[in-house]
């Protein structure tokens, strides 16, 4: 239930909070599972939550594992389709434990369902494809040693800026990776070396590849010209949405900041936390207005709102320039 919420809200939500989302194969958002989503990890959970809300079907994601840190935090993860993956990082002791994620990503699989991995392992805000870590393989193959028809789909995540509210996001599918592509009697070095070599081959066509400080490439290749019809029609709404949300962002933006400037989760809290925090900015603006004038009208402006930061982010600067 509280999935199914959550995934209605995030649907609307990520229709304001960015720009565009291009596909180049939208057809594949109705895929049966089973499915295994290997993708590149450039956004922290926010690549999560944009493949959750693009696929018709439930995806369950697997995440960091020291996020579930009590059972309360646990269970709300558990609920919300995500399961943990611990690295050394967060304690050899915890290892064994990805047993029991993988027996639960095979059951996920029987069912026909779709779980996503990111198949490098760790977030970094980049244009750039890093090695591929063996998670991806082990699963996989599990699942085929077990009879299962699993079909694993390449997925490559490119963002037009990892600093800037209101994005692009390009969503490159790859060819479909299915077992008959592998002799899986080979051994088990060997079998994970030949899938991280197919994976690899199909993300380098996906993931785009520039380097940060080459700006004039980054507005190339991630910006999309707005006819200038647009730009006048969006005028006047995109100065009213960039009034009336200041009192909302900047502090949001702030509080983020300060708290995650060094590291390369600040797009995917500050995106986060304003899903949550909007609707309730949007009902006290409204209740205040509404106590003031005595005037019940102003629930038209629940319309106004979400129009006007729409209008805003279209006009808004769609990269870094410096």
């Amino acid at each position: 239930m509280l999935y199914q919420l959550l995934k209605v809200i995030a649907r609307f939500a990520i229709q304001i909070f960015c720009r565009k989302i291009i596909i180049n194969k939208p057809e594949l958002l109705k895929i049966k599972g089973p499915v295994l989503l290997a993708a590149n990890h450039p956004n922290s959970f926010l690549d999560s939550v944009i493949l959750d809300t693009i696929f018709q079907q439930p995806v369950w994601s697997l995440a960091r594992g020291d996020a579930f840190k009590t059972k309360t935090i646990s269970r709300i993860l558990r609920a919300l389709k995500i399961l943990p993956v611990y690295r050394t990082s967060e304690g050899v002791e915890n290892l064994s434990e990805n047993y029991k994620t993988f027996d639960e990503c095979i059951s996920i699989f029987r069912k026909n369902g779709v779980v996503s991995i990111f198949s490098e392992g760790k977030c970094i805000n980049e244009w750039h494809l890093r090695p591929l870590k063996k998670g991806t393989a082990r699963l996989a193959i599990k699942a085929w040693d077990e009879g299962i028809p699993l079909i694993v789909l390449p997925v490559g995540i490119n963002y037009s800026s990892f600093t800037r509210f209101g994005k692009n996001i390009f969503l490159n599918f790859g060819e479909k990776i299915s077992a008959n592509e592998f002799d899986l009697n080979n051994a088990e070095g060997l079998r994970n070396q030949l899938f991280n070599d197919k994976l690899r081959i199909q993300l380098e066509k996906l993931v785009f590849e520039i380097p940060k400080t080459d700006l004039p490439a980054l507005s190339a290749k991630l910006e999309l010209k707005l006819s200038l019809v647009k730009k006048i029609l969006l005028i006047i709404p995109a100065a009213i949405g960039w009034l009336i949300h200041l009192p909302l962002y900047l502090p949001v933006k702030s509080f983020v900041w300060k708290r995650t400037s060094r590291n390369d989760h600040y797009d995917s809290v500050l995106t986060g936390l304003l899903i949550f925090l909007y609707p309730v900015f949007i009902f006290i603006t409204i209740t205040t207005v509404i106590y003031i004038t005595k005037n019940y009208w102003t629930f038209s402006l629940l319309l106004l709102f979400p129009f006007s930061a729409w209008s805003y982010v279209q006009l808004k600067t769609q990269t870094d320039k410096r």
